[in-house]
């Protein structure tokens, strides 16, 4: 059978399963629409928390931006690792024991101010929907390549998808439809990883297989490096930029997932506190499965690449490969406008160097690097094409870059309807509206979000990874720094909280905006995204933990210069940090 059949008829089963789950379990009121009923099982949650967490930007980007930047790129498997703990420890256990809906509700009840409420629908509202701007980008690019469709119609059908199983389930049917989408993606993820970490070493266990000796001979980071080198690009294995923006960059990713609402409200679905815990231990477990196997992933698919590429050695007459020898998965790449060849010295030949080889290169004839562009979202979409892998693998590799992506997305939409009908409706604006109609506005909500976020998706600013650390950037510097000081210093008053997060939120998006030059400054010389230009070497994907810092400074120092928060929020805060009664509890309070 070949491969687009195949495809078509393995996404359209996955797609089958998850209107099907939709269906049967639709919410039928809000507490199902906005955390499931409550009575999720610890082990199913945590398998939902990690479809939830492992978006496009894990499944489709992250091990693409490693390949080509290899250590360099650790950071953003530290960070939303590190992250993760950090939010399962430090945040979900007493924001599940103060038992309400939406992280909004809580920021607005901890500084007893409907004006912090509202701040923080604003901060959540932003960073959610410069999330899914990237899971748009991830359906697009699936779609484009293994259905042959323009990477527009991609982004449209995935918004169709999210839209009937979202809208109609609320959380209850998103929670059921991501321990689907779990179950296709690690599968889609780690079966490739096993065949091609075979192929390579020999060893069927990827994490092993990346620090193995290559069946040809040698360790396969060794020859990697080496291969890098020898066409001028950086060694694999050495680190890439300055220190400190990596180091920022891993705090940005790290403090980002623990200010993320759309992972944090998964820990308001199930029955007690000590679920909480539990469920937070055993979405590591199943995250934990993606995550280590990635680099081996982004190691292999380099390695594949530059194979495909480089058929002799570097500057011999037959070393570079025919273009009209190119395989089959090169031509079909180069039809989505992700990967694209420019014969620049009419040779025929394809030349793929980095600057390191500039001055040899000219010595060959060589005009530049002819791959003008090897987008890093297609790494592990193309690396089991690139390795010759049977069709029903790189359709269930597909099918599992289109779950990643759906999954968070829909996450993250009803984080952002949930804010906009529970937080600003209900919570602000109009208080005495019935059931049915939060449920319905809700619903709307969602149905905009999506559009939005379509539309959007787009002309998403960068690869799904850079898009997604954006994100996290912005949650970082806007809704972490509330919670933290909400649970753990009581004496943060309203006016400390509300400037610190307007500061926070507003330098970052300024510093955003500055660099990469999108929305209303895109055409203008402000947009200098290099690092010559950057403030102290500081990319804006980094930003956000500078941000924070200055929500942090902020916050306290205006709370210092005002009146204290009442006695009756501040026994509050005690009541929510001290776990007293943490066993039984089951809703808070």
């Amino acid at each position: 059978m070949d491969l687009k059949t195949m495809t078509f008829i393995v996404v359209g089963i996955t797609f089958l399963i998850y209107i099907y789950i939709a269906i049967r379990t639709r919410a039928s009121s809000t507490k199902e629409f906005y955390v499931a009923g409550g009575g999720v099982h610890p082990i199913l949650n945590g398998m939902a928390t990690g479809a939830d967490w492992m978006s496009a930007a894990s499944f489709i980007s992250m091990a693409g931006i490693i390949s080509f930047n290899g250590f360099g790129a650790s950071a953003y498997l530290m960070g939303w690792t590190g992250g993760y703990v950090l939010l399962a420890m430090l945040l979900a256990p007493y924001l599940r024991k103060y038992g309400k809906f939406t992280v909004p509700e809580f920021i607005g009840d901890r500084y007893y101010s409907k004006a912090a409420r509202g701040v923080a629908v604003i901060a959540l509202v932003v960073a959610s929907l410069t999330y899914v701007i990237g899971q748009m980008k991830g359906v697009g690019v699936a779609f484009s390549r293994f259905l042959e469709v323009p990477f527009a119609t991609g982004v449209y059908v995935g918004m169709g998808i999210v839209f009937v199983y979202a809208v109609l389930g609320g959380m209850k049917g998103i929670t059921y439809t991501q321990i689907a989408q779990y179950v296709v993606l690690i599968f889609a993820y780690t079966i490739p990883a096993i065949f091609i970490s075979l192929q390579l070493t020999g060893m069927p266990i990827p994490q092993l297989g990346l620090g193995s000796s290559l069946t040809e001979g040698g360790y396969l980071l060794d020859k990697l490096d080496l291969i890098c080198k020898d066409l001028g690009f950086a060694q694999y294995t050495t680190q890439r930029g300055s220190v400190i923006d990596m180091f920022l960059l891993t705090m940005t990713l790290m403090i980002g997932t623990a200010g993320l609402p759309h992972v944090i409200t998964r820990f308001f679905t199930v029955p007690k506190v000590r679920d909480a815990r539990s469920s937070a231990g055993w979405a590591l477990v199943f995250i934990a499965i993606l995550y280590t196997t990635a680099p081996a992933v982004a190691a292999m698919a380099r390695l594949n690449l530059m194979h495909t590429v480089q058929t002799g050695p570097v500057g011999a007459a037959d070393g570079n490969l025919e273009y009209a020898k190119a395989p089959t998965w090169f031509k079909n790449w180069e039809k989505t406008g992700l990967l694209k060849f420019e014969d620049k010295n009419g040779d025929g030949r394809i030349q793929y160097y980095g600057k390191g080889l500039d001055a040899k290169a000219a010595e060959f004839g060589w005009q530049g690097n002819e791959l003008v562009k090897v987008d890093n979202d297609i790494m592990v979409l193309a690396n089991p094409e690139i390795a010759k892998l049977p069709n029903w693998v790189i359709a269930l590799v597909a099918a599992g870059g289109i779950a990643a992506a759906l999954s968070t997305a829909a996450g993250l939409l009803l984080a952002m309807s949930s804010a906009v009908s529970h937080d600003l409706m209900k919570g602000m604006f109009m208080p005495h509206i019935s059931e049915k109609t939060e449920l319905m506005a809700g619903r709307i909500a969602m149905a905009v979000a999506i559009g939005v976020a379509g539309w959007m998706g787009l002309n998403p600013p960068g690869f799904a990874a850079q898009v997604v650390a954006l994100a996290f950037g912005l949650a970082a510097s806007s809704i972490f720094p509330a919670i933290m000081m909400g649970i753990f210093n009581r004496r943060i008053n309203k006016q400390g909280a509300i400037a610190g997060m307007i500061v926070g939120l507003v330098a970052t998006l300024v510093y955003i905006f500055w660099f990469k030059g999108w929305f209303f400054v895109a055409s203008t010389a402000m947009a200098k995204d290099t690092a010559d230009n950057w403030l102290f070497g500081i990319s804006p994907g980094s930003f956000g933990a500078v941000g924070a810092l200055l929500n942090f400074i902020v916050a306290w120092a205006v709370s210092k210069m005002t009146p204290p928060p009442p006695e009756h929020i501040q026994h509050l805060v005690e009541d929510i940090r001290v776990p007293k009664g943490a066993k039984g509890a089951s809703a808070g309070h």
